[in-house]
């Protein structure tokens, strides 16, 4: 579940086949002016749906549908060969008060995790060759795949996620990234109230996956802020 508060928010999901939790957190690196330390309001939010709706994020759990908080319905499926997925996520920070100057330079990283995927299955974000790997409000894609059994792979050319499946790289393991390797989501400034550019990750299930109870990931967004 999330826990909110003016410098730190938390989630938790998971996904099925097994339970998969992550835990977010979100880090404001704060800067004194006039004496006074400042900070924003900012939350987490996922977006589900065509619209989409962002919902700030109290539970989430990876599942083959496109819903923000499914409970156990919908889990993924072991395939019998080669790869089932979940519906990919889409999750953002929310600036939605507080007192600053300039909210920037937003960046994300996980905690080392070691879900029994099976052979090539992973947890993955997605990737852009070159600048900010997040993806901007106006290329958001809906998640989509066959609803209980495997969502679309990001980077299917066909179905998808069309800000990212044109890429040489259009995905890599969370592992990639770390506290010291922290992920360029957004190198934008914000001066007001609004939605950062947002990350998109997915679950990659392999057939020899062993299914139970996967310990919590921690993701955690930081910015700067003036």
């Amino acid at each position: 579940m999330i826990l909110v508060s003016p410098s730190r928010s938390k989630f938790t999901g998971s996904n099925h086949l097994t339970e998969w939790p992550i835990t977010v957190t979100s880090e404001e690196e704060n800067s004194v002016k006039g004496g006074k330390i400042m900070a924003a309001t900012v939350e987490v939010r996922e977006g589900n749906g065509s619209g989409p709706t962002w919902t700030t994020v109290t539970a989430a759990r990876y599942c083959t549908a496109d819903v923000y908080d499914p409970g156990t319905s919908n889990p993924i499926p072991i395939p019998s060969s080669g790869f089932n997925y979940s519906y990919w996520k889409s999750h953002c920070l929310a600036i939605t008060g507080g007192t600053f100057t300039k909210v920037s330079n937003i960046r994300w990283y996980p905690g080392s995790y070691s879900w029994t995927l099976g052979t090539d299955g992973e947890v993955r974000v997605g990737q852009r060759d070159s600048g900010d790997h997040g993806c901007p409000d106006a290329n958001y894609d809906q998640a989509t795949g066959t609803e209980g059994t495997t969502g679309d792979a990001i980077e299917d050319g066909t179905n998808g996620h069309s800000y990212y499946n044109g890429q040489t790289t259009p995905t890599t393991n969370i592992n990639t990234y770390s506290e010291a390797n922290k992920m360029q989501v957004d190198s934008g400034e914000y001066t007001s109230a609004g939605r950062t550019k947002h990350i998109v990750t997915q679950v990659k299930v392999a057939s020899d996956a062993t299914q139970g109870e996967q310990a919590d990931i921690t993701y955690t967004f930081v910015w700067d802020e003036i």
